[in-house]
């Protein structure tokens, strides 16, 4: 191993061994499952703003945002932004406030949880469909973390994928075992800062070697299509981006009302009154941490056309890994100084915090599901709490494991299960909440049938209505969502109003003001 490689190394494993603290950290404050998968609701502002954002934006933010602008242009990543950016300012707006004091005022915990109190399903089915769901979606999504760990360090250091990707599992498992929710969203803010470094030191090396940000938009003028909100830039052609693409990509923006892991950030604050600060700190780092990425894969193709190699992404005119624009970025900084390998180490651990604080929070969506949700509710209603943390942290293990036998194939595409993750959550869960929180004539079936019939259509337009092509090309969480919508509000009309007690509740929240 290289001088260069040694350094890089000791930011990473630097950064690994800060995380590790946190959990041991955290381990002695969770003395109820309410501590494990809520943090006792005592998250401050900062923490739940940057938390929920690192924790939503995965390694997209630093390998795929980029690598859709290196590779076709501005259109594709740009109009993804502007999505997520809605998505993200929308959901923080109108449904933050709702879902906190709703759960509070239920006593809900957990997202499948929320759903049975909210419609007062005593036979717990919204609950156990809804615990099915986040593991048919979550287990792969946090495989895909594991592997883009794995895929890091062995395209770094010639590491074996799968040992490398075991090793990053475990300490992900360990921390967010030790330390539960406050572990994963403390370890969140700390990666949401690593993240932010990383895009600045990028975005400032690429634009001074690039030739400056005049020459980067002069060199991309050059490439038909690239600088367009209506075409790309594919093989060295334009290509059209019509009006029923863009509503497609647009649609990422609706996974946000289905999100559990950042739902679940909105339920844990301190006091309803932040979350409006919290909002504004959000959406403000999503605009320019999603601006900035869209901006680095554009100054990657500019230092490629003014003749800087980037290793592993472009050679002679061909894209070998679109993906690796940060990190070719960052080993070209690694060659100046040892103090400059450091920095290319932070922005590498950069990548490895994106993905592991996906990971940590899907890992605790995903157990407190089995957990709380189906052997607590269903098989061993009078256990006791000791008892149930002890579940709880097995559980979170055993969930992990499969993760890992999931991503042990290095060929997996990560993006690809994110993005169909993303739908089925945006799908079977967004409408749903929106109904529960905002609709008091919502009934319990309407609720179901929305879930069920979302998360299927996911299924259904991706692997069948898809394969028609033309205008049914589109991103599957579109459809999903329109017909999870109806059909809650065809079902809840063809059925039985909610009883009195559940419309009364509905009021109750509905009339809360902040300082309640």
């Amino acid at each position: 191993m290289t001088s260069t490689n040694v350094c890089i190394m000791i930011s990473i494993v630097a950064y690994l061994l800060l995380v590790l603290g946190i959990g041991v950290w955290f381990s002695k404050r969770n003395k109820t499952t309410d501590d494990f998968y809520l943090g006792g609701r005592k998250l401050g502002p900062f923490v739940t703003a940057m938390s929920a954002e690192a924790s939503d934006m995965s390694s997209y933010l630093l390998m795929g945002l980029p690598g859709v602008a290196f590779l076709t242009g501005v259109a594709d990543a740009a109009w993804t932004a502007i999505g997520l950016i809605i998505g993200t300012y929308v959901n923080w707006l109108i449904v933050a406030k709702r879902i906190r004091r709703y759960s509070t005022h239920i006593g809900a915990t957990t997202i499948p949880a929320f759903f049975s109190e909210r419609f007062k399903d005593k036979s717990r089915i919204l609950s156990i469909i809804a615990a099915i769901v986040i593991i048919v979606f979550f287990v792969p999504y946090t495989a895909s973390g594991f592997a883009a760990c794995g895929k890091l360090f062995n395209s770094l250091f010639g590491v074996d994928y799968f040992t490398a990707m075991v090793v990053c599992a475990a300490i992900i498992i360990l921390y967010t075992m030790l330390g539960g929710f406050l572990a994963a969203s403390t370890s969140d803010f700390i990666q949401s800062i690593v993240m932010t470094i990383a895009l600045i030191v990028v975005l400032g090396y690429g634009v001074v070697h690039a030739g400056g940000i005049t020459n980067v938009f002069e060199n991309a003028k050059s490439l038909s299509g690239y600088l367009s909100m209506t075409a790309t830039h594919v093989e060295g052609e334009t290509q059209g981006y019509g009006f029923f693409t863009i509503c497609s990509t647009l649609a990422w923006g609706l996974g946000y009302f289905g999100m559990p892991h950042i739902l679940l950030r909105f339920m844990a604050i301190e006091n309803v009154k932040k979350l409006t600060l919290s909002r504004r700190v959000a959406s403000i780092w999503v605009l320019i941490s999603l601006g900035v990425a869209v901006l680095i894969g554009i100054i990657g193709r500019g230092m490629v056309l003014n003749g800087i190699d980037l290793p592993g992404t472009f050679e002679k005119g061909a894209v070998l890994d679109k993906e690796r624009v940060l990190i070719s970025i960052a080993m070209l900084i690694s060659r100046h100084s040892a103090i400059a390998a450091i920095i290319a180490g932070v922005i590498l651990a950069g990548i490895l915090a994106a993905t592991m604080s996906t990971a940590d929070s899907q890992l605790l969506a995903a157990s407190s599901s089995v957990s709380q949700n189906i052997i607590k509710e269903k098989l061993a209603k009078n256990i006791s709490e000791k008892a149930t943390m002890i579940i709880a942290r097995v559980t979170l293990v055993i969930i992990a494991i499969v993760g890992v036998i999931l991503a042990k194939n290095p060929e997996s595409n990560v993006f690809k299960i994110v993005s169909f993750a993303w739908a089925g959550f945006g799908a079977a869960f967004g409408p749903v909440v929106l109904a529960a929180l905002f609709w008091k004539r919502t009934t319990k079936w309407g609720a179901l049938a929305g879930m069920v019939l979302g998360g299927a259509m996911v299924f259904i337009w991706k692997f069948g209505i898809a394969k028609l092509g033309g205008i049914f090309e589109i991103y599957e969480l579109l459809p999903a969502f329109i017909v999870a919508a109806i059909a809650i509000v065809v079902v809840s009309l063809l059925t039985p109003a909610p009883e009195k007690d559940v419309i009364a509740e509905f009021e109750a929240v509905k009339a809360m003001k902040d300082e309640d």
